[in-house]
């Protein structure tokens, strides 16, 4: 999931939280993210924790978590290393075309990304 829910009632059982309502909206739509292939994509801890704790945008994460230098991710994606490095910016809404390079460079999918 890439958005956190607002609105959940804990149901608890005995003292202890049993069950979690949500509005019927954001069932569906976790539903058909579930449903979706890339929804199987796996991220692992370490790159979790870059993104959301330190701050760091995925593709730097998956860089760093395959210790990777900006100038070789940048060689094999076919882009420049000053490109590579405005990505890397938390804040960069690289093109679509580019984040493919760059996750094909890594072996992983753009899923991987988001």
């Amino acid at each position: 999931m890439n958005a956190l829910i607002d609105n959940v009632q804990i149901i608890e059982e005995k003292g202890k939280p049993a069950f979690a309502v949500i509005p019927y909206l954001d069932f569906v739509k976790i539903k058909r993210q579930i449903e979706e292939p890339e929804a199987r994509t796996l991220i692992p801890h370490e790159v979790v924790k870059m993104n959301l704790i330190d701050g760091i945008s995925m593709v730097k994460a998956w860089r760093t978590y395959l210790k990777m230098t900006q100038a070789e991710l940048a060689s094999k994606a076919g882009i420049t290393q000053a490109a590579l490095s405005q990505i890397e910016k938390a804040d960069s809404k690289p093109h679509k075309a580019t984040l493919e390079r760059i996750a094909a460079a890594m072996k992983l999918t753009v899923a991987h990304f988001s």
